[in-house]
């Protein structure tokens, strides 16, 4: 019995020299990782809570774009904008909001939806967005702006349509020379898509349909390939 408390004894003094070495640290390095985990907890709650508060404002806004209450409608946006902004939410409410404002005759203000959109939407929505303002400008004949939304790289799906419109572009300032490159290119990335299984079309067209349609822009410029 002695020894077996003797051994017990020396036991516990090791452990009391090592938590007295190490004890410090120790605490410190629960506490950081409470912290952490605390932090973490907080920040998914805000988050969820800030996505259920902004499809609440998403869905109003909604709402008064087919009510087509215009000032609604901007009064919801603003709120997305600014309070939401790192929501999804924020950038399907500009784009709404901005495809109401363009029917209302607004496109000023439907130039500044679409903005805030290329500069914080991410993916397929910043995609929609500069394809949507490069479609405003072109009625403006903001050429040069035009053709600035639709240059650089967007995803897959976007490819054809921005050669497509880009050649709508140029044959508005009638350089066929030009708008034959972005047709044919247009037509040939449609086809490669074709091949993957994954044709991007607008909406409403098939991909049959949307070939012809290319192929009479080609046509229409009378330049031989």
């Amino acid at each position: 019995m002695a020894t077996y408390d003797l051994e017990e004894q020396e036991q516990l003094d090791e452990i009391k020299v090592w938590w007295k070495q190490h004890g410090n640290l120790l605490i410190n390095v629960i506490t950081a990782l409470s912290l952490i985990v605390v932090a973490w907890q907080g920040w998914n709650w805000y988050q969820r809570n800030q996505s259920a508060q902004a499809s609440m404002v998403y869905n109003l806004l909604q709402k008064s774009v087919l009510e087509k209450d215009s000032q609604r409608v901007r009064t919801a946006s603003d709120q997305l904008l600014e309070k939401y902004a790192g929501t999804s939410y924020a950038s399907l409410g500009a784009l709404a909001a901005a495809k109401a404002m363009i029917d209302a005759g607004d496109a000023k203000s439907a130039k500044t939806q679409l903005l805030w959109v290329v500069e914080h939407g991410k993916d397929e929505l910043r995609d929609l967005a500069r394809l949507r303002l490069a479609a405003v400008l072109l009625d403006e004949k903001e050429f040069d702006q035009a053709l600035k939304q639709l240059e650089g790289s967007v995803g897959p799906n976007f490819e054809t349509i921005f050669s497509d419109n880009r050649g709508d572009v140029f044959t508005a300032q009638g350089k066929k020379a030009e708008a034959l490159g972005a047709y044919q290119s247009a037509l040939s990335k449609l086809d490669a898509a074709d091949k993957s299984l994954k044709s991007p079309v607008p909406q409403g067209q098939s991909s049959a349909v949307y070939r012809e349609l290319l192929r009479q822009k080609i046509d229409a410029l009378g330049v031989s390939p």
